[in-house]
């Protein structure tokens, strides 16, 4: 189950955005889409713990990140997520290998445990980087550079993946291979994901529901696995959410519609 209620603002003197986001669901695979600047990256933040919203909270299949009322604010790294940035934001002076490493280690322990180490050679092998471990990121492709991401992402065995814009910088004839692939991963490892994207391709691919941003609000929850949809803005102000309607369910309103009508 992810649950999110937020609420946070974001300035820097010249410019103001506020984000309200709630949603809640138990699908495996999330998608939140919209325009750039809609807030959809905001919400990835304030998940990994890189901002603090001003109120709400942030549950994780129970388990609570953020809870402004109980004061509860968890750590990024106690969060347990694991994050892929939209430029991978791998360590250029590191190696594959040590990339991949960079989360389980710290500057009082920069040895790698036996475990960790088998972890990690796991990963190498899985994502079909085994035979460059030992090279800097600026050498390998950019769809060599995202599975080092994910690698990494998934080496601290996160309790939920965070996927920012992870098919942006990549080649357009690369994408569905690595759509596929990132589907895979997310079967094998079994966690949920949440990715953010403006791309439509993305989400008919990969979610099962999606989240529609527009100015700071999540205004539509679409169900890809049946077609469904109901507007969230107007749940949210108390109306009556509007479900979209299927061929046969507009005819049988048309009829019901017609029933009592005088005739012609």
């Amino acid at each position: 189950m992810i649950d999110i209620d937020l609420t946070l603002s974001v300035g820097d003197g010249q410019r103001h955005f506020d984000l309200q986001a709630r949603f809640k669901t138990e699908v495996p695979f999330v998608a939140l889409y919209g325009p750039s600047g809609a807030g959809k990256s905001l919400t990835l933040q304030a998940v990994a713990g890189l901002l603090r919203p001003k109120a709400g909270h942030i549950r994780i299949d129970g388990r609570t990140l953020f809870d402004s009322a109980a004061g509860i604010d968890l750590p990024a790294p106690a969060r347990r997520i694991g994050y892929l940035f939209q430029n991978y934001a791998l360590f250029p002076h590191l190696s594959v290998r040590e990339n991949i490493a960079f989360g389980l280690t710290t500057w009082s322990r920069r040895r790698l445990s036996a475990e960790d180490a088998a972890a990690v050679q796991s990963l190498l092998d899985t994502f079909g980087l085994a035979d460059m471990a030992g090279s800097r990121p600026q050498t390998l492709s950019g769809g060599q550079q995202q599975r080092v991401s994910l690698a990494r992402a998934l080496a601290c065995q996160p309790q939920v993946l965070l996927l920012d814009e992870p098919f942006a910088a990549l080649n357009p004839m690369l994408r569905g291979t690595l759509r596929q692939e990132l589907a895979d991963v997310r079967r094998r490892w079994g966690i949920p994901v949440l990715m953010i994207t403006h791309d439509i391709e993305d989400v008919l691919e990969l979610a099962d529901v999606a989240f529609v941003y527009q100015e700071g609000r999540i205004v539509q929850e679409i169900d890809l696995r049946d077609g469904s949809s109901h507007d969230m803005l107007v749940h949210a102000l108390g109306g009556t959410p509007r479900v979209e309607e299927s061929a046969l369910r507009k005819k049988l309103r048309g009829l019901l519609e017609g029933v009592g009508s005088p005739a012609p």
